[in-house]
């Protein structure tokens, strides 16, 4: 079982709140665009169908990476 320190806590609720949340979505609305644009470009400009599971993942990903990104800097303070 993984132990969750009171610091981690205070590290990963500061992730979900305020600026570092809004950073955190610009990240993934920016990253997330353009990889939808090279990786199915082609499908929105002819108006073939859509992976729309891909399209979700391809912004839940720079989302993640961004957060994590944060929470790990804010634990390193908290240290």
């Amino acid at each position: 079982m993984v132990e969750v320190k009171r610091h981690d806590t205070s590290a990963l609720q500061r992730v979900f709140k305020g600026s570092v949340l809004r950073r955190s979505l610009i990240v993934a609305v920016i990253v997330g665009t353009i990889l939808n644009l090279i990786n199915q470009g082609d499908g929105f400009i002819s108006g073939r169908d859509i992976n729309y599971l891909k399209l979700l993942l391809t912004y839940l990903v720079p989302f993640c990476v961004s957060s994590y990104g944060a929470y790990t800097a804010l634990k390193s303070l908290e240290d």
